[in-house]
C-alpha cells in the first residue's frame, strides 16, 4: 500500500508535463481515473475515534473506503445502508437492526452481523475515545441471532438511527481489527467501501482503487488520487492546469471565473454546514451587553454579498433551512447604533474599546479568514478591538475539545442530519465535548430534550432554546455555506445537500 513521496511527486510532475502539452493526463486512460484536489489532510484512518472523527470534511473521505451503518441521500433522507432494516419497538427499550447480507470486507472476508455488534459496542465504550460515545452509550447487551442485531436501550436517544448515518457511524472490520490492532489498523486500513485504499502519504495524498465487489455497485473510476491541498490557492492552479479534475472549497471570485473557462464546469449548491463563531464562557464574553453587541454589528448580507459573491444564506441561530428545527421567524438585526449602546451600557465605547481574541482558519473554506477580517473592521467601528489568530482545523479541535478556544472562534459546523441535537445540541450543551459555553441556565434548558420522545414536542423544546440563544447572545452564527466545486466538463458530480462530495458519486460525462 505504501508509496514513496518521490514515487508521488513523479506522478505529480508527469501529470504536468503531459498537461503542458495539452494533452491532460485524465485524457490517456479513457477517463477510468480521477485526480481531486481536496483541501484538508487525512491525519487517522479510524473513522471513529479522535478529533478526526468529528471533522465534517473528513467525511467523504471515510465514506471513500468505510459504509456507515445507515446511508444518507443527498437529499438528506436516509435509506439502507449496512443496515437493511432499523427501529425502536414500541415501548422504545430495545432496539433491532437487520444487516444486509452478502457484503465482503476489502480482504474477502465475509461481513456479519458480528462486526456491527461489535462496532456499536465499541462506539459506546469510553475506553476507545469515541467522540459520539455518550449517543452509543445509550445501547448495550448485544445479540446476535443470524443478521439480526438487538439491543437495550439503557436511555432512550431519539437521534441514535441518525447517527448511524453521520459522525463516527461507521462499521468497522471484528477479527480483522482484533487481529491487527489500531496501530496495524491505521497502517493498512479496510472497509466495506466502494473503494479500498492503495496508497497513501500522509500531508500529501491517497490513491483509491474501485472495490468491484461493492454491495452498492462498482463506482466509476478505476482509480482514484486525493491530493491534499490545503492552499486555495494552490487547488485552484491544480484544476486550472488539468493536473486535478475535481477540486472544491476555492474563492467565489474564482469559482465564477473558472467556470467560465472551456473544459471546466462549476455547480454551487447550499449544504449542511453553518459558518458560526463560537463563544467561549471567559473574560470578556461573560457581559452579555459585549456579546449581543458583537452580533448587532455584523452586517451579514454584505459579507456575502461581497465577499462570498452572493454565496450563502445569512443565519441567526444555528439552524439552517434544511433542519428540522428551522425557525424563520428567529432574526438578529444588523444594527451597529443598538451595538454601540450597549457596549456603551458596560463602559464600553470606540474610544475605550473592549479587547479580546478571535481564531479562525485561513483557506479551510471560502474566505474564512476575508470574513473575520470584515468583522473586526465591522467590531472596530463600534466599540470592539480584536486581534485575529490564525490556527488549522486540527487545532481547533485541539482547543475546543480542552475548552481552550478563545473568547471567539470562527468555525464551519456540519450537521448532515439536520437534527437540532447535532447542531444547537453538541455546539452549545456544556457537557457535550464539542460545547465551549458552558453556563447552567443553558445546560439546564438543554438537558431534558435529549431523551424526549415526543417528537413534536422535541422540535418545539429545541426552537425555543435557539430563542433563547439567541436573545441571550451565546453564540454567533453567520451563514449557511453554498459549496462551490469546479470540474472538468469531462466529469459529472452531482450535487449533495450533506457537503459529502465522494469519489464514488462522481462519474464521467457521457
Amino acid at each position: 500500500m505504501k508509496q514513496t513521496r518521490r514515487d508521488f511527486l513523479q506522478f505529480s510532475i508527469t501529470a504536468a508535463g503531459i498537461s503542458a502539452l495539452g494533452m491532460p493526463a485524465f485524457a490517456q486512460n479513457g477517463g477510468k481515473d480521477l485526480v481531486i484536489a481536496y483541501n484538508t489532510g487525512l491525519p487517522s484512518w479510524d473513522p471513529t475515534t479522535g478529533p478526526s472523527a468529528v471533522n465534517p470534511k473528513l467525511q467523504a473521505l471515510y465514506l471513500s473506503v468505510f459504509d456507515r451503518f445507515i446511508q444518507q441521500e443527498p437529499d438528506l433522507s436516509f435509506s439502507p445502508g449496512l443496515l437493511t432494516e432499523w427501529g425502536f419497538t414500541d415501548d422504545n427499550k430495545k432496539v433491532r437492526m437487520v444487516v444486509r447480507e452478502g457484503v465482503k470486507w476489502h480482504d474477502g472476508s465475509d461481513f456479519t452481523a458480528e462486526d456491527v455488534a461489535w462496532s456499536l459496542e465499541r462506539a459506546g465504550d469510553p475506553a476507545t475515545g469515541n467522540p459520539g460515545q455518550f449517543v452509543w452509550k445509550n445501547l448495550a447487551n448485544f445479540k446476535v441471532d443470524g443478521n439480526v442485531v438487538t439491543a437495550d436501550v439503557v436511555q432512550f436517544e431519539p437521534t441514535i438511527f441518525k447517527w448511524m448515518a453521520f459522525l463516527t457511524g461507521y462499521v468497522l472490520p471484528k477479527a480483522y481489527y482484533e487481529k491487527v490492532g489500531a496501530e496495524g489498523f491505521e497502517k493498512a486500513p479496510i472497509g466495506t467501501g466502494p473503494y479500498k485504499l492503495d496508497a497513501y502519504e500522509r500531508g500529501a495524498y491517497m490513491r483509491l482503487v474501485a472495490n468491484e465487489d461493492y454491495w452498492g455497485g462498482k463506482p466509476a473510476f478505476e482509480t482514484v488520487t486525493i491530493k491534499f491541498v490545503p492552499d486555495a490557492a494552490s487547488r485552484v492552479a491544480e484544476i486550472e492546469s488539468g493536473n486535478a479534475q475535481v477540486t472544491m472549497e476555492i474563492p467565489y471570485e474564482e469559482f465564477d471565473r473558472l467556470k467560465a473557462k472551456p473544459g471546466l464546469k462549476g455547480e454551487a449548491f447550499p449544504i449542511a454546514d453553518v459558518g458560526m463563531i463560537f463563544l467561549n464562557d471567559v473574560g470578556p464574553m461573560l457581559d452579555k451587553n459585549v456579546r449581543l453587541a458583537a452580533h448587532h454589528a455584523i452586517d451579514k448580507q454584505l459579507i456575502i454579498d461581497r465577499l462570498l459573491r452572493g454565496y450563502g444564506v445569512p443565519l441567526a441561530t444555528l439552524e439552517a433551512p434544511e433542519y428540522d428545527a428551522f425557525d424563520p421567524n428567529l432574526k438578529m438585526e444588523y444594527n451597529p447604533e443598538k451595538a454601540k449602546e450597549l457596549l456603551a451600557a458596560s463602559g464600553y465605547s470606540t474610544e475605550n474599546p473592549v479587547k479580546f481574541t478571535i481564531q479562525t482558519t485561513r483557506g479551510f473554506k471560502p474566505k474564512d479568514y476575508e470574513m473575520i477580517q470584515a468583522i473586526v473592521g465591522m467590531w472596530r467601528k463600534v466599540g470592539i478591538e480584536a486581534d485575529i489568530e490564525i490556527y488549522e482545523i486540527a487545532k481547533h479541535f485541539e482547543l475546543r475539545a480542552a475548552d481552550q478556544l478563545a473568547p471567539a472562534a470562527f468555525y464551519n459546523w456540519g450537521n448532515a442530519i439536520g437534527d437540532p441535537t447535532t447542531s444547537t445540541g453538541h455546539a452549545m450543551f456544556g457537557p457535550s465535548p464539542h460545547s465551549v459555553w458552558d453556563t447552567p441556565d443553558l445546560i439546564e434548558k438543554i438537558g431534558p430534550l435529549w431523551a424526549e420522545p415526543d417528537e413534536a414536542k422535541r422540535i418545539q423544546g429545541w426552537k425555543d432554546v435557539s430563542a433563547y440563544i439567541l436573545e441571550n447572545g451565546y453564540v454567533i452564527p453567520i451563514l449557511q455555506y453554498v459549496l462551490p466545486v469546479i470540474h472538468s466538463d469531462k466529469v459529472v458530480v452531482p450535487p449533495t445537500a450533506t457537503g459529502d462530495v465522494t469519489p464514488a458519486s462522481m462519474k464521467p460525462a457521457s
